[in-house]
């Protein structure tokens, strides 16, 4: 199913491709999230929306968020509806077959190696929000396997927002581990998909010393609801320091 309405998309996304970053980008997301709404419907898979603080249509924020599981993004294009965004994603997603060809055209590419490939996302992202599109950001850089809240985040998305001057908006995704977890594709599983949007953090006054500080505030709050909301993969480590499972 993901491939047929991929093939059945992919011209126009072509023919958007030839209007630009910009207009042909915010296009090409909304296709994006036509698939999301009938992919997931498909699969039976129900949103719930819990609104801590609802996102303001009329304001840009670097959204951040929890990786878990394969089923992530297209979470994320039901998630984020009434503003345009960018996704940062991983480069090495563009060699994908046609797949490669509709991600280089939506998502700012990060190479997490390359040092020199980090700096230059994030002078697209900055880029990006110059133009009045807000940023999605997984400040984990890849899946939690840890069965903690949470893995170390990057410093990326806090240097962005602090020299933007963008506040940043939490999301939650409390069942994706549930519905399509990291250890296979495959793993998909009917049943409700719950989206927290946590307080926006502003960021007004802060400097590029403050990244540090910005970073773990914004942690400890999404640590704090994923525990308080009960997510699954969260195993209580053993006296050693390990997983009780281990």
């Amino acid at each position: 199913m993901f491939i047929a309405f991929l093939l059945l998309i992919f011209p126009l996304v072509v023919i958007a491709s030839f209007f630009g970053k910009i207009k042909g980008g915010n296009f090409i997301y909304k296709l994006c999230q036509l698939w999301a709404d009938f992919f997931l419907f498909i699969l039976g898979i129900r949103q719930q929306y819990i609104y801590i603080s609802k996102p303001d249509p009329a304001k840009q924020y670097v959204f951040v968020f929890n990786h878990i599981a394969y089923i992530d993004i297209p979470l994320l294009m039901k998630a984020i509806r009434n503003q345009h965004f960018r996704v940062l994603g991983k480069a090495e997603m563009a060699k994908i077959p046609i797949f490669g060809f509709l991600y280089r055209c939506t998502v700012v590419l990060v190479d997490r190696n390359s040092a020199a490939n980090r700096a230059k996302s994030v002078l697209q992202l900055k880029s990006i929000i110059k133009k009045g599109i807000s940023i999605v950001v997984s400040p984990e850089g890849t899946f939690n396997t840890t069965h903690q809240p949470l893995k170390e985040f990057y410093d990326g998305a806090f240097r962005v927002a602090i020299e933007t001057q963008t506040p940043i908006k939490p999301i939650l995704f409390l069942d994706a581990y549930d519905r399509n977890n990291y250890n296979s594709i495959f793993s998909l599983t009917p049943g409700r998909s719950r989206i927290v949007y946590l307080e926006e953090i502003p960021v007004e006054g802060l400097t590029v010393n403050d990244v540090k500080q910005l970073k773990e505030k914004v942690y400890k709050l999404m640590e704090q609801k994923l525990v308080e909301y009960k997510a699954s993969w969260i195993k209580p480590l053993s006296p050693k320091g390990g997983n009780c499972e281990d």
